[in-house]
């Protein structure tokens, strides 16, 4: 049979030739699964492309953090050990009123070492966070041997001192009484230490 386009109309649906019935059906078909996705699936697939984009980042987060839960308590003692370093550290460092003999201490150190000062400034103090630091410009004339005594000793002592900025050069030829070029001159900046109380 031949129909002509005009002669097609839902009335006669069953009377349709079928390579007709079936395109019809296909583009039903395929309106309906266009709608379907456009209307239900897009958005589902969308969430969960974002979904799976936010995977990652939580499982790394998620390992960070189950391993700290399983190591909180070697943290915990970490954290003890750290405050009971932190408070000897804190014990290191000078009260306001143990400032003067410590300096005292300094200078005692240099002269039983040998030296003879040339300078002893302190200067004024730098805050910090938790700290001032008391800077002392230091010139000392004395022998190698004499210097290394001296660092020693500082170093030995039971309160933080730091030195820094070291210069040494010969002595000039009219202060020297003893055998030409033995003796010299040592620059350098001590530091000490307190505990910021306010």
């Amino acid at each position: 049979m031949n129909f002509s386009l005009s002669e097609l109309t839902l009335d006669n649906v069953g009377q349709w030739p079928k390579g007709i019935k079936i395109g019809v059906v296909v583009f039903v078909a395929l309106l309906l699964i266009g709608m379907g996705y456009w209307l239900i699936a897009k958005e589902n697939f969308e969430q969960y492309n974002t979904l799976k984009a936010q995977e990652i980042p939580l499982k790394s987060d998620f390992e960070i953090k189950q391993f700290q839960a399983s190591n909180l308590d070697a943290y915990r003692n970490q954290m003890v050990l750290m405050a009971e370093r932190f408070g000897n550290m804190l014990k290191q460092l000078p009260t306001q009123n143990e400032m003067p003999g410590l300096l005292e201490d300094i200078s005692k150190t240099g002269i039983s070492s040998g030296l003879a000062f040339d300078l002893f400034a302190p200067l004024p103090e730098v805050s910090h966070d938790f700290y001032l630091e008391l800077p002392i410009k230091v010139s000392v004339v004395g022998n190698y041997h004499q210097f290394a005594v001296f660092l020693s000793r500082v170093t030995l002592m039971d309160r933080i001192v730091t030195l820094h900025d070291f210069l040494i050069e010969g002595v000039s030829p009219d202060k020297q009484n003893t055998n030409p070029g033995e003796l010299l001159n040592m620059k350098m900046t001590a530091k000490i230490y307190r505990y910021r109380t306010q």
